[in-house]
């Protein structure tokens, strides 16, 4: 964009004595708290992200990629995209805005309590376990990797992976990761488990057959009306996915997580998420692990409405 265009921006900010248009001036494209509103609540209703009003820089950062790759000038102009109905524009929108932090054995204690629950548990075999919000599939192979340590080569068991950024679900079926993110698994574990690049792929390491052929990756956002899971899964890993969104969509999603899971199945939360408003449908039986209460009603509970972003 023009140098004079960017002069006419700082003129107008300063004349208005606002320190934070003056430094939104600077930037690449044009983005106006209007906009950022616009953005807030497209995130809502597209992926349940509750952004709070202190997030427009990183809003901005993050959908300015996107905002050069079709080289646009504005953000308005990729929003009437979006707010149009276009799929791929939708997508890229969302796969912008989610945040995909993860990595092999998060909150080790977790898998510790899933090897217990895998010899024990009563579901039909094969056991079906669904990692929601799978991001670059660390977890998901993490998931894989404890079942074949508990219950041997041919572990019964299956894993669904899905997620709603269709980016990283690309990256989890390539399988192959930095071998710095793997620089806290056990020397024992990471032999049996992975193989090491040489040559052109020498630094990397990706998990072995027995383990990538367990796990399915499919496209799902957990905010669609109808999920096409029917379980019984022995358990569902949903961590680090809910803390960004409001009470409302939490309960939503916990209501529908319910009648999929087998009887003694459990739900594997983030470490920072409690679920103290949904203690009609669960219980929690350790630290960001929850059960399904013993004869709980069937029936819907009080709806909670969703507020949109103000």
């Amino acid at each position: 964009m023009s140098g004079p265009v960017f002069a006419e921006r700082r003129r107008r900010a300063r004349d208005a004595d606002d320190p934070a248009a003056a430094l939104r001036a600077e930037r690449e494209f044009l983005m106006t708290d209007a906009d950022f509103q616009r953005v807030r609540k497209l995130a809502y209703a597209l992926a349940g992200i509750s952004l709070s009003g202190g997030k427009m820089d990183m809003a901005y950062n993050r959908l300015s990629r996107v905002l050069r790759a079709r080289k646009l000038r504005a953000m308005r102009e990729f929003l009437e995209i979006v707010e149009a109905g276009d799929g791929v524009a939708q997508q890229q929108f969302i796969n912008a805005l989610t945040t995909n932090l993860t990595r092999f054995f998060r909150e080790a204690a977790h898998f510790d309590i899933l090897a217990d629950l895998l010899r024990t548990a009563r579901a039909p075999r094969p056991l079906e376990i669904w990692c929601a919000g799978c991001s670059t599939g660390e977890e998901a192979y993490s998931i894989a990797m404890t079942a074949l340590e508990t219950l041997g080569p041919e572990a019964p068991v299956r894993v669904l992976a899905t997620d709603v950024d269709t980016d990283v679900l690309r990256r989890a079926q390539a399988a192959e990761y930095p071998r710095a993110s793997a620089s806290d698994i056990p020397l024992p574990r990471l032999r049996r488990f992975f193989l090491e690049g040489t040559g052109a792929n020498e630094g990397k390491v990706r998990p072995r057959a027995e383990v990538t052929r367990m796990v399915r990756f499919e496209h799902h956002n957990l905010l669609a009306p109808e999920w096409p899971r029917r379980g019984p899964f022995a358990a569902i890993f949903c961590r680090n996915v809910m803390i960004y969104f409001d009470a409302a969509t939490q309960m939503a999603v916990l209501e529908k997580f319910a009648p999929l899971l087998h009887d003694d199945g459990l739900l594997f939360a983030g470490h920072s998420e409690y679920y103290a408003h949904a203690v009609r449908r669960w219980t929690r039986v350790a630290h960001a692990v929850y059960q399904r209460v013993p004869g709980a009603s069937d029936a819907p509970p009080p709806r909670m409405p969703r507020q949109e972003p103000r």
